[in-house]
């Protein structure tokens, strides 16, 4: 993988960054936001839920709170429309993470939106893996041709930073794009926005992440100390949002830093303290789904109980996050191809991925945190050193070493930026 930049370097690229889309002419850069979090606390908050009253409740006031639907289409144009009930087998389901501030005037004006988090969860057919993909907002790929929400459709590019495929053609255009990138069919998929961040931190009363060093970022108004912090509200919007804080300063060590937040958020998440708290399930539905526009095929009640049941028996060890492999390029980054092959391939062959090389730019093993437990068979647990390897049953694919993510059974550490 090639070199990281500077921080001086990054800031370099984006000023001399060329235009981005002539259909809507130079589009603005804007802080963004994060994350697929919302998505895999909605549907694993709604499984939790064990309580009558508040069940009943629950799915009568989540059912209002649902967003108009948006509608995705295939290749061909045709609408996407997934049978409801119990879910089978494997699916995948894409979330962009749009920095609109969603009507909030604390966000300040915003033109167009950007997708500047897009993120791919995967289960497995057997229901025993997940993956979670991030891919980089400044990643080089083609973007097929897209329906205009006007009537019509958009002309295909073959060379586009992933994060303009939102402002392009809306959620439609983002997931034919990672289809065509990766191979997958995405019948699932949502857009979230800054309000729903924060939502989602305050429902299950903060999320406790380890920080390396202390951390102030002026842009983001992010101020942590060295240790572990409790993030909920803006300060959690704030270290979802860091580049400039982590890392390199760039946006793949904001990839790996929030992948320390989405962590602990998980198993947050998968603790007793909350699954047994019928307070705490409800309010995680709420705010996912009050705070995401879904696809049609998935803005039903029904749709996301049945992916919480596929989801929450999954151990955490078999939750795997990882960057989609690229490298540096011009002013942004390439997809690296024979390792994304590799990922790919196991997605589609439905195995589970082991991770060889590090968490990434952005954060690093804590050293503090407990010895893991002896996982299941197959399951991926990292070593002393910092690596997520792990031993192989022979249905898990091993990824390349510069390919960078980590477990949520991992506890990790936010690294402070450093040039």
């Amino acid at each position: 993988m090639d070199e990281m930049p500077t921080r001086a370097q990054a800031r370099a690229h984006e000023k001399s960054a060329g235009p981005s889309v002539a259909r809507h002419g130079r589009l603005k850069r804007h802080h963004p936001f994060k994350t697929v979090a919302a998505l895999l606390a909605g549907v694993l908050a709604v499984a939790g839920i064990s309580t009558a009253g508040v069940a009943a409740y629950a799915a009568y006031d989540v059912l209002t709170s649902l967003k108009p639907a948006v509608k995705l289409v295939d290749s061909k144009g045709k609408v996407v429309t997934p049978g409801v009930g119990a879910m089978g087998g494997a699916f995948n389901v894409l979330l962009a993470g749009s920095d609109s501030g969603g009507g909030n005037a604390a966000y300040g004006e915003r033109g167009e939106s950007l997708n500047d988090v897009t993120m791919l969860l995967h289960v497995s057919a057997d229901h025993k893996n997940a993956t979670v993909i991030s891919f980089p907002r400044d990643m080089y790929v083609a973007i097929p041709s897209c329906p205009d929400p006007q009537g019509g459709s958009f002309d295909s590019m073959s060379r586009q930073k992933i994060n303009n495929s939102l402002s392009y053609g809306g959620l439609a255009c983002t997931v034919l794009t990672v289809e065509k990138l990766t191979g997958l069919e995405i019948p699932y998929a949502g857009v979230i926005e800054f309000d729903g961040v924060i939502e989602m931190s305050n429902a299950v009363g903060g999320v406790s992440v380890c920080v390396a060093g202390d951390i102030f970022d002026p842009y983001t108004g992010l101020d942590v100390k060295a240790g572990e912090n409790t993030l909920q509200g803006q300060q959690a919007l704030a270290f979802l949002r860091t580049r400039h804080g982590v890392g390199d300063g760039s946006d793949l060590g904001r990839i790996s830093n929030q992948q320390v937040f989405l962590s602990a958020l998980v198993r947050t998440i998968k603790s007793a303290d909350t699954l047994a708290n019928p307070v705490k399930v409800y309010g995680l539905a709420k705010a996912a789904t009050s705070n995401i526009a879904l696809s049609e095929s998935l803005n039903n009640p029904t749709t996301i109980a049945s992916m919480a049941m596929a989801l929450k028996n999954i151990d955490v060890s078999k939750v795997v996050f990882v960057q989609y492999p690229n490298h540096y390029e011009d002013d942004g980054v390439a997809p690296t191809k024979d390792a994304a092959d590799t990922l790919m391939q196991a997605l589609k062959d439905d195995k589970s991925v082991t991770l060889t090389g590090d968490t990434g730019v952005g954060s690093e093993a804590d050293p503090n945190a407990p010895a893991t437990p002896a996982p299941d068979a197959g399951a991926t647990q990292a070593p002393a050193d910092g690596a997520t390897t792990a031993p192989t049953d022979g249905s898990s694919v091993e990824l390349p070493s510069d390919v960078h993510g980590q477990t949520a059974a991992e506890v990790t550490c936010s690294k402070p930026y450093q040039d």
